[in-house]
């Protein structure tokens, strides 16, 4: 999911934070584009044996991995909360999420990845054999976030291994040490040396991996993203880009009123907003506006911050330090412009990286909060006359990643998705379509390239052959030389009596 700020290029090692209390908690080498060049040599000669064993056999070692974090499921939580300063709910939601996805693709890949037999369409291949298959691509860059090191970093690695690629993984410099202790899990689960490994740096070595590679798959801010593809059109390398979004909430007036707020709230503030497709701005249809902003504000007023033991915090820590100007930045340009901010509006107190759950009313699209991406715990409220407007604004933005539409009435509801400018729409519901593994999930506009998830969400890491056999081949084909009058008069006859019936 998206990465908003960018941090600056260290030395030779970046010490890792925890942005709660601020404490270090480890320190990471950045490796030089010749590391990198050698452990892309490492995977080249490790790939060919590990897409020989077969898509089946790949799945048993994800099943195994699969156990591997079941029992170590403290370990793993406990290094996601350190880097992160997520809330112990967030990172125990990350966790499942991951345990979800190793079974999903164990469980789906050998469907998804079985040749296709084509039917011949034209009468000159009749008697043909097609069939396609989906072969691995070869070496696999995943360039991950900060804000979900778990499953949207290392879980970007899953289908590409379950492809038969070798995969190196470049983890954000902010939150490396998950994609680390990933490689730990893979290697107890069986995985061959050098199928999968882990690149640590900042953007430097992510460049580098990009020139290595066969297929990149980014996730992390459309600035970034552009110069992820860039970077990649030199060596014409296909990219997959999930990138920025500013996820639109639409509350007609005959919603669940009580379920709205409470979804926009969660969807808004989870993970301290650090979710790239979180409801950022909501409109509301005037009717009702002040019932919903009553009952949002509520709710928020009553949420407590810290990164503390189950059950006794909602919304964690900001994770990256320069995140939090932005989301102050954003804050005091809406105030500034004559936006109120009902809570919060304040980075929060103590040692660690916070910000105050905010919600944002009278905001209109001149202010940065509702047309830059925040990445942060804000929720901006605007009062819409009726739906067709409330649609006109959330599509008037250059993303197009998620949205939701609340209604009671779901034909009404599903008429709207299908006007919106989104790569998903969900009605009475926002994100949850990120566990429906069998669909896709991608963003229009300038939210992404390509999808995760579903069939194509793995066959994006394979290139296809199609190969065509004749088993009772003629000396001649009607088509070949040498050309006469009566073969140019058969073939005419043919076509028009095959595809000219209707002239």
């Amino acid at each position: 999911m998206s990465v908003v700020a960018e941090r600056p290029v260290a030395a030779s090692e970046i010490a890792v934070e925890n942005p709660a209390t601020g404490e270090v908690v480890g320190t990471i080498p950045v490796m030089s584009a010749q590391e990198v060049a050698e452990a892309a040599k490492r995977a080249r000669a490790a790939q060919p044996a590990w897409a020989a064993i077969g898509v089946k056999a790949r799945g048993e070692v994800f099943k195994r991995a699969q156990q591997w974090l079941f029992q170590n499921e403290d370990r793993m939580v406990d290094c996601i909360r350190s880097e992160t300063g997520k809330t112990t709910e967030d990172a125990n939601l990350e966790f499942a999420i991951a345990v979800q996805a190793f079974s999903f693709w164990a469980k789906n890949a050998p469907k998804y990845l079985a040749d296709e037999k084509v039917r011949a369409s034209s009468p000159l291949i009749l008697g043909r054999s097609i069939r396609v298959r989906y072969a691995p691509v070869g070496l696999v860059g995943v360039i991950g976030p900060w804000n979900y090191p778990l499953v949207n970093a290392f879980g970007d690695c899953v289908p590409a291994l379950m492809a038969g690629n070798s995969v190196i993984l470049k983890p954000s410099e902010v939150t490396p040490l998950t994609g680390l202790l990933a490689a730990d899990m893979m290697k107890a689960a069986g995985l061959p040396d050098d199928v999968f490994q882990v690149v640590t740096g900042a953007g430097e070595t992510g460049s580098a991996l990009v020139d290595e590679v066969d297929f990149v798959m980014f996730t992390g801010s459309t600035r970034t993203g552009k110069k992820v593809m860039q970077r990649a059109a030199e060596s014409l390398t296909p990219v997959s880009l999930e990138l920025g979004g500013k996820d639109p909430m639409i509350v007609l007036k005959d919603a669940d009123l009580e379920r709205a707020a409470n979804g926009a709230v969660f969807y808004s503030m989870n993970n301290g907003g650090q979710v790239c497709i979180s409801v950022e701005r909501v409109y509301v249809e005037e009717p009702v506006y002040d019932e919903f902003v009553s009952k949002v504000v509520g709710k928020v007023g009553q949420l407590r911050q810290g990164s503390g033991a189950v059950g006794t915090t909602e919304v964690g820590a900001v994770t990256f330090t320069p995140q939090v100007d932005i989301i102050k930045g954003h804050v005091d340009d809406a105030v500034s412009k004559g936006a109120k901010a009902l809570t919060g509006g304040e980075a929060g107190e103590g040692p660690g990286q916070f910000f105050k759950p905010t919600v944002l009313v009278d905001v209109d699209h001149s202010m940065s909060c509702m047309t830059e991406e925040t990445f942060g715990p804000t929720l901006p409220i605007m009062k819409v006359k009726d739906a067709d407007e409330a649609v006109k604004m959330a599509n008037d933005s250059i993303y197009g990643l998620q949205s939701s539409i609340w209604t009671k009435d779901i034909g009404k509801g599903q008429e709207l998705a299908e006007r919106m400018e989104s790569g998903a729409c969900c009605i009475n519901d926002a994100m949850l379509n990120y566990g429906a593994f069998g669909a896709p999930m991608g963003g229009w506009k300038e939210s992404g390239v390509g999808s995760r998830h579903g069939a194509g969400g793995i066959r994006k890491y394979t290139k296809t052959q199609t190969i065509m056999a004749n088993r009772f081949a003629m000396k001649r084909d009607l088509f070949m030389f040498p050309y006469s009058s009566k073969q140019a008069e058969r073939l005419g006859k043919m076509l028009k009596m095959i595809y000219g019936r209707g002239a």
